[in-house]
């Protein structure tokens, strides 16, 4: 039964895998439209920020580039969510695997604790002080 939910986590990982394989050109950072004249919005051009390698950059963009880049921030974005989905399932999975694994050493060990011993009983009685 508890199988079940180790392959439902596997399952909802194959998922998030094929949709990470779906995602096409990606980048990190934010696009804004800045201006020169910020007061009088004069001046108008558009701003990717982005950081990588601990290093924050900005790029400008040209108005033809502005769609395509907020394709490929959005991609970015459910790439990292995507990833962040896939590492709690992996923990949600390891949780199990390790209770599964000790529930079932538990079961082993009680099993072996209600055995009766047999030849540890014939030893005992030879063995009781006074019998010699």
């Amino acid at each position: 039964m508890q199988e079940k939910s180790l392959k439902k986590i596997d399952a909802r990982i194959q998922r998030v895998k094929d949709q990470l394989l779906a995602l096409g050109p990606m980048r990190p950072g934010t696009l804004t439209r800045q201006y020169r004249k910020p007061r009088h919005r004069q001046g108008a051009f558009w701003q990717i920020s982005y950081t990588h390698h601990m290093k924050s950059r900005s790029e400008y963009a040209r108005p033809n580039e502005v769609a395509a880049a907020r394709q490929e921030i959005a991609a970015f974005r459910r790439f990292k969510k995507l990833t962040a989905d896939w590492v709690e399932l992996a923990l949600a999975r390891s949780q199990k695997r390790v209770q599964l694994a000790r529930a079932s050493s538990n079961l082993e060990s009680r099993r072996t604790r209600n055995r009766p011993k047999l030849a540890s009983a014939a030893n005992d009685a030879t063995n009781i002080p006074g019998s010699i």
